[in-house]
């Protein structure tokens, strides 16, 4: 699962720390993007449970991450630092996370990650709402046809091929994440790094409260170590190490990577292979996200 921020036009650091930033985005999209299929190779019943063991191995390796990174002083100050801003940022994280796993009960791995990669035009749309920010007439356009696939996504439920509550969860996923991106924009000098980890320990023990059982197989426990450090940590971890680097259109570009190779590896490996208004509507979101960044990305370069 992936997050994308609102374009802004930053103070953009020299060539190669650039360089290093997009590495590290594009890093984050690629890991990312096996979740699907890490997902099909789990085969417990309560997502619940899915949901507690991967969060707890998150949280484990965030906080590694930061006290290898910061040193246990330096983690404390970012709690302490997180404020209001940083537990918001984590609880729509948590929704995020939680609503991914549970909808991959419900609905195909392409339908999840394709409606979500309308996430930055959602976000635009919000900051138009909530604090009326202009939005370009390019915008706009992409907004229209990002809702227009979406709904012939979405139509495929209705023929019984996907269920709608996977599709709901799925638009949540984007709507937590959108949130998240108003809130980081507006709270521009609260690190990341501690919310999402309280993203992580909020989503774990929601779901100790409602898992029937926590008792896994040991090939269980490897795929979901893997799920929850590797996948769901390590990805978050490059993305809010790597996105501070770069502009963040390119930031959300690169991001889109998630969204193009989750159905892929899923296709391949696990024969899951995506419907035909799937795949429709998909085009359309994917090719008006990518137009959108693009013109942004110009923009900030030109600037």
């Amino acid at each position: 699962m992936s997050a994308s921020s609102l374009p802004v036009t930053p103070t953009l650091p020299d060539s190669r720390g650039q360089g290093y930033g997009a590495a590290l985005v594009l890093g984050s999209a690629v890991v990312w993007s096996f979740g699907g299929t890490l997902a099909r190779f789990l085969h417990i019943e309560d997502g619940w449970t899915v949901v507690f063991w991967r969060s707890l191995f998150a949280a484990l390796f965030l906080l590694a991450f930061m006290l290898v990174r910061d040193g246990p002083r330096g983690t404390v100050q970012l709690f302490k630092g997180m404020g209001l801003a940083g537990v918001a940022v984590g609880v729509c994280f948590a929704t995020a996370s939680t609503s991914f796993i549970l909808a991959l009960a419900y609905t195909t791995v392409a339908n999840v990650v394709l409606i979500q990669a309308g996430v930055p035009l959602i976000a635009a749309l919000m900051a138009w709402l909530l604090f009326r920010e202009r939005i370009a007439i390019h915008t706009w356009l992409a907004i229209a046809a990002v809702i227009g696939g979406v709904a012939i996504m979405v139509s495929e439920s209705l023929g019984g091929s996907v269920s709608m509550m996977g599709d709901a969860l799925a638009i949540l996923i984007a709507f937590a994440f959108a949130t998240a991106t108003i809130i980081t924009r507006r709270f521009a000098h609260v690190r990341m790094t501690p919310a999402v980890f309280l993203g992580t320990v909020i989503a774990c023990a929601t779901a100790a409260s409602q898992a029937s059982g926590f008792a896994i197989t040991a090939q269980e426990l490897g795929v979901l170590i893997v799920f929850g450090a590797l996948n769901f940590g390590l990805g978050l971890a490059l993305f809010v190490t790597g996105a501070r680097l770069i502009p963040s259109a390119l930031a959300a570009l690169l991001g889109t990577a998630e969204t193009v190779l989750a159905p892929l590896w899923v296709a391949v490996i696990h024969g899951e292979v995506p419907g035909a208004r799937t795949v429709i509507g998909g085009f359309i979101v994917l090719a008006a996200l990518l137009c959108y960044l693009g013109v942004e990305l110009w923009r900030q370069r030109r600037a």
